[in-house]
């Protein structure tokens, strides 16, 4: 596995290379067994997969607030009064926007103490940067401090609520600088079958100015179909992904955006806030004016339960810790 996250060479493009991985790694891919007999998927949870297994595939439900009607429903569930006024009202506009923002949702206290925590993890070298230099992956599996920010009730009852599943967190992804990436939707590195059941939460760990590459998005760009493999040109073959296959994604995306004509919004977030964004919303981080500036940030990636998670790009399955398991497939009848 780190050896994928630091590894940018040409054997990155092999798919055999990610079978290989994934044989190695087969007790964190067991918990698909259930769930490709469940959804009818014949293939062994090895092989690669994408979206256009899925769609040969009987349709199956996404989340409930992506249906036609989800505003009216909504407006029924008595659950939606369980929550501050402030975030039903935000709620209420998640099947329009795509989004919340939940201003001062942690403490500056908690805050210090996650930007405390990742010094020290890189200090001691229990983290490390990806591929990107700008990643650090995973650190709420090293830091008891941080999983008790990802698993912080208040945040899990509203993001069960928007999902309608119980979700379950995958990955966090610590920043020290903005990312500076394109617009894109997080469902094309993290895809699920069936689609929608992600949904990410980002918190500032500092105050966003417009020099140190704030986060932006297009709201309701949620709305629009899912660009996947079969709707760019990924170079992919049989046996290779593309050589510019993201290259080729985010030009796609960049003429979803022009054709649609839609309006960029730019977050400008004091320390604490948080946005929660749907799979498939359009985001982005804007360029870095000041160099020597620190954007610190942490990026939190929920799967829901009971779903499959896979990389549409690579068209490998999401590699799971065994304590992990069971919170995403409840049972293995195999």
């Amino acid at each position: 596995m780190k050896f994928f996250q630091k590894y940018t060479g040409l054997l990155r493009t092999f798919k055999a290379v990610y079978v290989l991985n994934n044989l190695l790694h087969l007790k964190q891919l067991k918990h698909n067994r259930p769930l490709y007999k469940k959804f009818g998927l014949k293939k062994p949870v090895y092989a690669s997969v994408s979206s256009v297994d899925f769609e040969k595939l009987p349709p199956q439900p996404g989340p409930w607030l992506d249906a036609p009607d989800a505003t009216f429903k909504l407006q029924k569930t008595q659950e939606l009064d369980t929550f501050p006024a402030e975030i039903k009202e935000q709620i209420l506009q998640w099947p329009t926007n795509g989004y919340l923002i939940l201003d001062k949702f942690f403490d500056h206290k908690t805050v210090d103490l996650v930007n405390q925590e990742i010094d020290l993890l890189l200090e001691q070298k229990q983290v490390d940067f990806n591929y990107t230099n700008r990643k650090i992956m995973f650190a709420f599996r090293q830091s008891a401090a941080i999983k008790q920010v990802v698993y912080t009730p208040q945040l899990l009852q509203i993001l069960n609520f928007l999902m309608g599943k119980k979700v379950v967190p995958f990955q966090t992804i610590n920043f020290l600088k903005g990312s500076e990436q394109k617009a894109h939707s997080d469902s094309i590195h993290m895809t699920t079958y069936p689609l929608g059941y992600l949904v990410a939460v980002w918190i500032a760990l500092e105050d966003i100015t417009p020099q140190n590459g704030p986060l932006f998005y297009y709201p309701g760009s949620h709305q629009l179909p899912y660009v996947l493999n079969p709707n760019f040109d990924h170079g992919g073959t049989a046996h290779r992904i593309g050589d510019n296959a993201y290259a080729g994604y985010e030009k796609r995306v960049q003429e979803v955006v022009n054709e649609n004509n839609l309006e960029q919004q730019i977050f400008y977030a004091k320390k604490g806030d948080v946005f929660v964004w749907h799979a498939n919303l359009l985001h982005g981080g804007l360029p870095i004016l000041n160099p020597q500036a620190t954007r610190k940030s942490m990026v939190i990636h929920y799967f829901c339960q009971d779903v499959v998670c896979y990389h549409e790009i690579t068209q490998r399955l999401a590699l799971l810790p065994e304590e992990l398991q069971h919170s995403f497939s409840l049972r293995d009848d195999d």
